[in-house]
């Protein structure tokens, strides 16, 4: 069995680029900070390493991090590693190493922003905004909801599904594909 996921929760390092392909699809790459902080057991000193992680995402999910994302807000993200070569200008073979985006969660709002701007709407956004996003139109479209994570939400102990909605089945051992 093979395996080839990443899961990442960082900071963005830069603003979203995005471009389009020849063929039409938009490709949107973005690069994210992740940190490790640790104590130095010999001096007990703080320590801290950063670690820089490019992300490329395709068609819809490209629209949605260009949109949604900025510099410095932090994001979770979901895919899997690719490593790609060229040939430089000066002759030598180059390879990159990155994510391929699968999935995105935006992180949490900025605590202290009175007002902030919705990207859909380009219109400041009060703080204590109760409006559920399905309620908010832009001439009359919907808009989409896009799952944020919350940083200081409680964990709920509710069953993401419910047990009525668990359908059990015996396993045969067959139909295991390892």
């Amino acid at each position: 069995m093979n395996l080839n996921k990443v899961f990442l929760i960082g900071r963005l390092a830069a603003d979203p680029e995005s471009r389009m392909t020849p063929s039409g699809q938009m490709v949107t790459t973005v690069r994210i900070a992740t940190n490790r902080v640790w104590n130095n057991r010999s001096t007990g000193e703080k320590q801290e390493q950063v670690e820089f992680h490019t992300i490329v995402a395709w068609r819809n999910l490209a629209e949605i991090i260009s949109k949604y994302l900025r510099k410095g807000q932090m994001a979770f993200f979901e895919g899997r590693l690719q490593t790609r070569s060229w040939q430089g200008q000066d002759g030598i073979k180059r390879y990159r190493t990155e994510i391929v985006a699968e999935n995105m969660q935006l992180g949490p709002k900025a605590m202290g922003a009175s007002a902030q701007v919705n990207p859909i709407r380009s219109e400041p956004l009060q703080a204590a905004d109760t409006t559920s996003s399905a309620e908010r139109t832009s001439s009359g479209v919907k808009e989409e909801e896009i799952p944020v994570i919350n940083e200081d939400a409680p964990v709920s102990s509710d069953p993401i599904i419910a047990d009525d909605e668990i359908e059990e089945k015996e396993i045969d051992l067959k139909d295991i594909p390892f």
